[in-house]
């Protein structure tokens, strides 16, 4: 029992007040055990008193008014559930005190009639609680896992029960044995549902407290022989039945003072693939096997022996695959929902976190600050990505460190972090936003460098119902807003912000402008085949040569792209620009021109009715076969339903290429892989450069996925020897990285083409 559990014990009166009778009760049926006394009657009494105590309990937590509706309505019905017991419990202390031979099961027409009626609302009480989001293959394991404890213990109940009955001759008490059984396994099927499946709106500890007192109701008339042989007026219901009320006014107590729900800031964990329970009934069923052939021959012995001990191999065996895949799928899970280079949550487990707090009953400030690094793009241009990245990590940690418990911060990507502020009003986000300023303002050293950090934080005010995405976009204004600050600053958002054109607009109309303007331009990175160095591809990326800030990378234009519409007549450019030049390149250099060219497109791209048809009429205008061409999506369009999928197969049925891009940052899943119509795999640099500690690196598991899916796998981020040399050792075959080249204008690449060469850089050895 917990510390908590110990005080419910102490400060609840009901459930003191059960304890004790069932202490009591159970000191009576031992002394009467040991030397029958009497009145018989006084045996009974604690029996009453249990469940006039259990009763008022569960009307307790039936009327308690912080519980939902759905919660009350399930203790109201459990309330009826325990007046049927006590009315049959009553009935039956009547059967047995008036009879002349109390010997046998005394089960009259009364105490059936009630206890079948309270097995009946049990049930029902149960079935009326939703089960929650499951899937198909969980509701199943559910099902069958009960179905497994109802078998278990219909043969407990035959051997003890049921075969006693036939044998006697008597047809009334099989009758009567038949309609016990059914009710309780009906009754051990719907708890064991229940209870292996876990919901929110009862608390599972209590759920599993109930379930253990029906399972201890259950098994306690089944030792009716040996107490008969001492007293006959002597049941072991008399102890298990005030056992069974107290474990009841616990449960009771346990959901009056539980917190439905996850609580704020907690993580939800991940629910287990499988359950203890059936094995345990196997188990049981397995020792019962055991306990009715001792005696017999020994051939007969040494059989069900060795069957028990190959049964016990097996579950050992399954279990331990279980903990495994259980260890794998917490690996996985883990990867989908976290950032592999700072280990913090990614953008899927931030806008859950987000949702969460905003949608958590009652009325409460929720902030979001928004966190951009502003020169963390001269660090990666001028001392490469190693060292950005071990900034980053950095940043993460400082950032982390100076939070709340119940706060969560994200990495966005890039250079941009997000922190979600539960429960704090603008003077405590002020707080925060101090503490992250003051964390910030110490330099990084990184790889022997010493690195000064220039953050902007924008914050965005709201309360719960609010909608994220629009807490999103204020503290994105407000965080462009602080841009403007010198050093490290931070902003609330507020309405003039986007009255002031704050909010990209003006940045909005140059995009615009620089479409029809030609301010636009491409690079190509060569992609190359890891065994030779030879050019087998490229991949064309877009920059805005602008007037006033210089050479914009996509991270800067592209979303203020997507949110102003704009994205569609820049994917068209890009297109026809790199369709052209490929030609350009054909026709210049014949079998030398690069075998395909990628091209990055848009969620908003594929969601266009019209895209595939205008892909194909780029290719008739330029001459291109339309296997040199190789879209690349990320793992969010791919997941896209409606018009997104039906794209993506009249592109394939076109004969283009599709290169799912990034591939292990979002929500990789291996349905993704299967019924996604791609042909290519891009393995996110983030696992290129993962160092390698002894385990086997995500790389090689996705070589592997990829060959056996039949994809064709390229690595992203090469940028020394080890890991070109690592990943042809995998089976790689293709890479793209600055190890090799450095994304270049048409004409360089063209000059490689010409030079026909490897890329592969000369050993340091060689080279000197």
């Amino acid at each position: 029992m917990s510390a908590s559990e110990g005080s419910l014990a102490r400060n609840d009166r009901l459930l003191r007040a059960s304890g004790a009778i069932a202490l009591a009760s159970l000191l009576l049926v031992v002394a009467d055990y040991l030397h029958p006394f009497g009145p018989k009657l006084i045996l009974w009494l604690p029996s009453s008193a249990g469940m006039i105590v259990v009763f008022l309990a569960f009307l307790r937590t039936a009327r308690t008014p912080s519980l939902p509706e759905p919660t009350r309505r399930f203790w109201r019905q459990l309330t009826y559930a325990v007046g049927f017991v006590g009315a049959g419990t009553t009935a039956k202390a009547i059967d047995v005190l008036t009879a002349d031979d109390p010997r046998g099961p005394q089960t009259g027409t009364i105490m059936l009639a009630c206890c079948g009626a309270a097995v009946l609302c049990i049930v029902y009480a149960l079935y009326r609680l939703p089960l929650g989001g499951r899937t198909s293959g969980e509701m199943l394991r559910v099902v069958l896992d009960a179905g497994t404890l109802m078998l278990a213990a219909a043969v407990f109940v035959w051997h003890f029960v049921t075969r006693d009955a036939l044998s006697s001759g008597d047809r009334t008490a099989v009758y009567v044995s038949l309609f016990v059984t059914v009710i309780a396994l009906l009754a051990v099927f719907a708890v064991s549902r229940f209870v292996l499946a876990s919901h929110l709106l009862v608390d599972n500890r209590a759920l599993r407290l109930i379930a253990l007192a029906m399972v201890v109701g259950s098994v306690g008339p089944l030792f009716r022989g040996p107490f008969e042989a001492v007293d006959p007026y002597l049941f072991p219901d008399l102890a298990s039945t005030p056992i069974v009320c107290f474990l009841a006014a616990f449960a009771a107590a346990r959901q009056r003072g539980a917190e439905l729900g996850p609580r704020r800031g907690a993580v939800v964990p991940r629910r287990r693939s499988f359950s203890l329970t059936p094995y345990v009934a196997v188990a049981a069923v397995d020792g019962l096997l055991v306990a009715v052939t001792i005696g017999r021959g020994t051939e007969e012995t040494i059989v069900i022996a060795a069957a028990v001990l190959i049964t016990a191999l097996v579950v050992l065996r399954q279990l331990t695959a279980f903990h495994d895949n259980s260890r794998l799928l917490e690996r996985l899970d883990h990867g989908a929902k976290h950032d592999a280079l700072t280990q913090l949550p990614n953008r899927v487990l931030f806008h859950a976190r987000l949702q969460r707090a905003l949608t958590t009953p009652g009325d409460r400030p929720v902030a979001v600050a928004l966190i951009d690094l502003d020169d963390f793009k001269e660090v990666n241009d001028t001392l490469g990505h190693e060292v950005g990245d071990l900034l980053l990590v950095a940043v993460a940690r400082r950032l982390a460190d100076c939070l709340r418990a119940g706060d969560t911060i994200a990495r966005l990507g890039g250079d941009e972090f997000v922190v979600v502020l539960d429960d704090a009003d603008p003077a405590a986000a002020d707080l925060a936003a101090e503490r992250m300023m003051n964390a910030l303002r110490q330099p990084v050293y990184a790889d022997g460098h010493e690195l000064p950090i220039r953050a902007s934080i924008g914050i965005a005010d709201g309360r719960t119902g609010d909608e994220s995405s629009l807490l999103l976009r204020h503290a994105d204004i407000a965080m462009y807003a602080a841009k403007k600050l010198p050093g490290t600053a931070c902003l609330h958002y507020d309405a003039s912000m986007a009255a002031n054109g704050t909010d990209h607009a003006h940045f909005g109309a140059e995009l615009r402008e620089a479409i029809s303007d030609g301010q636009l331009f491409l690079l190509y990175q060569p992609i190359v085949s890891l065994d030779d160095g030879r050019i087998m591809g490229s991949e064309a990326l877009v920059r805005w040569a602008h007037p006033t800030r210089g050479t914009c990378a996509p991270d800067t234009f592209i979303p203020v792209a997507e949110r102003t519409g704009l994205i569609v007549p820049l994917g068209r450019w890009v297109m026809r620009t790199a369709f052209a030049q490929l030609a350009s390149w054909i026709e210049e250099h014949g079998d030398a021109a690069p075998g395909v060219l990628n091209v990055n497109v848009s969620a908003r791209d594929l969601r266009e009715a019209g895209f595939a048809d205008g892909v194909a009429e780029l290719l008739d205008e330029f001459g291109l076969a339309a296997d040199r061409i190789v879209l690349e999506i990320t793992e969010t369009m791919a997941l896209e339903p409606g018009q997104s999928i039906t794209t993506l197969h009249r592109l394939r049925a076109l004969g283009v290429r599709v290169s799912l891009d990034d591939f292990g940052t979002g929500h990789s899943t291996l349905t993704l892989l299967h019924d996604c119509p791609i042909d290519e795999i891009k393995l996110d640099r983030s696992f290129t450069q993962a160092q390698v500690d002894g385990r086997p690196p995500v790389s090689a598991a996705v070589i592997h996925l990829a060959q056996a899916l039949g994809l064709h796998p390229v690595a992203e981020g090469v940028e020394t020897a080890e890991q070109a040399e690592q990943l042809l050792a995998l089976g790689y075959i293709a890479a793209q990285g600055y190890y090799f080249a450095r994304p270049m204008p048409a004409e360089r690449f063209g000059e490689l083409l010409r030079e026909a060469g490897s890329l592969m850089p000369a050993p340091a050895w060689q080279a000197a």
